[in-house]
């Protein structure tokens, strides 16, 4: 009988307090409602058709009842935010931050315990996350699950890696809902680090387009103390269901009331371009923390890296550790050291002659000959250079041309040591006057048995992003959890790798020519990237006739990538030789901006083109980026961004006639043209290809 009074009191509870809620622009409807047994449950529809049918929302907890049924809903509170920011760097000078919420109070009447869901619709998609108040009956506790459902309605495209949780450095598989299955999967492209034992388990952002052109991303946005949340598919019934990443003894998250999840976000448009261009999940994290920003700036760099990944020099002292050698053990370079003085003096004055903010050099400290795939803990100690890297000579050097110099802090995975480390390292960097620094975390993560993607490894990288900032510092990591919008928190993250770079090209199968087109659906939407772009000399056999690794695109596309690849950190990432070689094609990565007041998405279809304009932030030039995959493209572009009744000087860096990514990739023209806001601009990319654009007005 008391059951029997408990049910009835959540049903009618429950229907007094359920109501929907819609976007801003009234295209996007929110319904929520507690079941008889007292599930939460959500649904979401876009224009009138149903998008998410009904889901359930809970949580599991160690050794304690379940946070998914027995609820009722106590009270609900809305409002209406249009809070207006600016980035301190960004693609946009000023972000708009405009939704509708609803809060969703809800008390678990066996238990007493309260658990509330606050969703935020957007124009662009909804929002949720669940929070949970300070309360004597729920204080310090394990979660062992997150039961977050995402039922779609159809058999949608989708554009999707496994669900491996120590990398994101996978080819996107484009297939259907029904033929995601990792045991079909070649994962042995090149990746190092694989913990798949699950067939369907994938990674998010997720990215879908429906049959009648709806499209859809999942994904997450403010993953602050909480693990990195995957996807479980059961491919015949279109269901997504919640996976976290464990740490070593199988718990997923360690919480304290008042706590919070990360907003979990479902994107939805009929327009491509609204996703790629949407600042949702920025506007999902808290903004910036840092009191004084003046430090931040945005860099464009070139650095002592990729002549390691082509095998023309090696980042230990001893000549053995090549990105190639690293891969095969068996293979034993005869090349020298990448990283000595004289070497950076070459780069530094490469840099001050062609106007770059800074120079990276990888290789420079003790302790390279040891660090890859034998899980040493104490292999570096950031601090100690090797003897032909001369680090004052060079520091004095680089201040004397203008250049600053960023440091590399390769943690070989052991997290541990490097906090250890940590500080000691950054006075080092604050003595020789280095500015930034690029992480890494390549191997399998000390402490033994805990992931990338897991809690400890989340806060671990935010915990540094916060010690960089209190030495007024820049952070650019590789290797890690791919980003879900931490930088608005802490602008001096800059930047992240965090899935498939260019450098896969040097010595792997590569990046298929889409590759580029869907990385602004899924990785970029969570922050900027470390593509590594402007590879001139496309053909690895350039450096070993036996060699018959390429990058997947044309010279053209590697110049355009500099603009549909957002970062306030870019990096040239080939040798100033080769740049010599081809200084006309040079002159536009020369010129480009790597910091915006406004960006233009003007075409955009994922695993097929983007076409992205962006004016830079203290100035009036424009430029354009087009790139396509392997399909040559023809496409006509308004220029009606552009000041009116002003005249411009385009300088259009194009494929050629006969230029291909396979077949002739380094073919390119480039023309000037007069244009105005009235001019139509035409393109023709060809297979794999792109066009870059500069226009300065006149």
């Amino acid at each position: 009988m008391k059951l029997f009074f408990s049910i009835l009191l959540i049903f009618v509870i429950n229907t007094l307090h359920s109501q929907n809620i819609q976007s801003p622009s009234k295209n996007i409807e929110l319904q929520f409602s507690v079941s008889n047994d007292g599930k939460p449950t959500y649904s979401i529809s876009f224009k009138g058709k149903n998008i998410v049918k009904q889901s359930t929302l809970g949580m599991q907890l160690k050794e304690m009842p379940a946070l998914e049924s027995g609820f009722s809903i106590i009270n609900t509170e809305t409002k209406s935010v249009n809070e207006p920011w600016k980035p301190v760097l960004g693609e946009v000078a000023v972000i708009q931050n405009i939704y509708n919420q609803i809060t969703y109070f809800l008390d678990q009447i066996e238990t007493g315990r309260k658990m509330n869901v606050i969703f935020k619709i957007y124009d662009e998609g909804v929002a949720f996350r669940y929070e949970f108040p300070r309360q004597e009956k729920l204080n310090y506790f394990i979660i062992s699950d997150e039961k977050t459902q995402f039922n779609l309605t159809g058999n949608h495209k989708t554009f999707w890696i496994p669900g491996d949780f120590d990398s994101q450095e996978y080819v996107y598989n484009e297939t259907k809902i029904s033929e995601i299955d990792n045991s079909k999967l070649d994962m042995n492209n090149g990746i190092a680090l694989k913990s798949i034992k699950d067939n369907y388990r994938i990674q998010s952002p997720l990215m879908m387009k429906s049959t009648d052109g709806i499209y859809i991303n999942i994904f997450e946005a403010a993953v602050v103390n909480y693990p990195i949340m995957h996807l479980n598919v059961l491919p015949n019934e279109f269901q997504f269901t919640s996976i976290l990443v464990p740490n070593a003894i199988g718990n997923k998250a360690y919480l304290q009331t008042p706590a919070f999840s990360p907003w979990r976000t479902i994107m939805i448009s009929d327009d491509a371009r609204d996703i790629v261009a949407s600042k949702m999940i920025l506007n999902l994290n808290e903004p910036c923390k840092i009191e004084d920003t003046s430090f931040i700036k945005p860099m464009k760099y070139i650095g002592i890296w990729w002549e390691m990944h082509v095998g023309k020099a090696t980042w230990d002292y001893t000549g053995s550790q090549t990105a190639s050698t690293a891969q095969n053990k068996d293979l034993k370079p005869a090349v020298k050291h990448g990283a000595t003085t004289e070497n950076t003096k070459r780069y530094i004055d490469f840099a001050a002659k062609h106007g770059f903010d800074g120079v990276l050099v990888e290789g420079w400290n003790v302790g390279w000959e040891d660090w890859f795939g034998y899980g040493k803990e104490y292999v570096f100690d950031f601090i100690t250079p090797y003897p032909d890297f001369n680090i004052q000579e060079i520091a004095d050097y680089a201040k004397s041309k203008g250049i600053k110099m960023i440091m590399h802090h390769e943690t070989s995975g052991s997290v541990a040591n490097y906090e250890r480390h940590l500080d000691r390292a950054l006075n080092l960097m604050e003595k020789y006057g280095y500015p930034a620094a690029k992480s890494g975390y390549v191997g399998k993560i000390i402490p033994r048995g805990e992931y990338h993607d897991g809690q400890t490894m989340v806060n671990h990288y935010n915990f540094v992003a916060q010690r960089f900032a209190d030495y007024k510092m820049m952070i650019n990591s590789h290797e890690s959890s791919r980003p879900t919008g931490y930088s608005r928190t802490y602008p001096n993250y800059l930047a992240a790798e965090a899935a498939r770079g260019n450098e896969f090209n040097a010595w792997s199968n590569g990046n298929p020519p889409m590759h580029e087109t869907i990385l602004p659906f899924t990785r970029l939407l969570g922050g900027p990237m470390d593509y590594t772009p402007g590879i001139f000399e496309i053909k690895m056999s350039v450096y070993d006739s036996s060699k018959k690794e390429q990058v997947h695109t044309t010279l053209a596309k590697q110049l355009a990538l500099f603009v549909t690849m957002y970062s306030p950190l870019q990096m040239a990432a080939d040798l100033p030789e080769n740049y010599e070689k081809y200084p006309d094609a040079f002159q536009f990565i020369k010129d480009v901006a790597v910091d915006w007041q406004d960006s233009k998405y003007l075409e955009a279809e994922p695993g097929d083109y983007i076409t992205v304009a962006r004016k830079e932030k203290n100035g009036e030039r424009w430029f354009l980026g087009a790139i396509t995959d392997e399909n040559a493209r023809k496409t006509e572009i308004k220029l009606d961004f552009l000041s009116p009744n002003k005249k411009y000087k385009a300088t259009i860096y194009q494929d050629s006639k006969t230029a291909d990514w396979k077949n002739n990739p380094i073919s390119y023209e480039i023309k000037t043209i007069e244009v105005s806001n009235k001019s139509i601009l035409k393109l023709n990319l060809k297979n794999g290809g792109g066009t870059a654009v500069s226009f300065e007005m006149k």
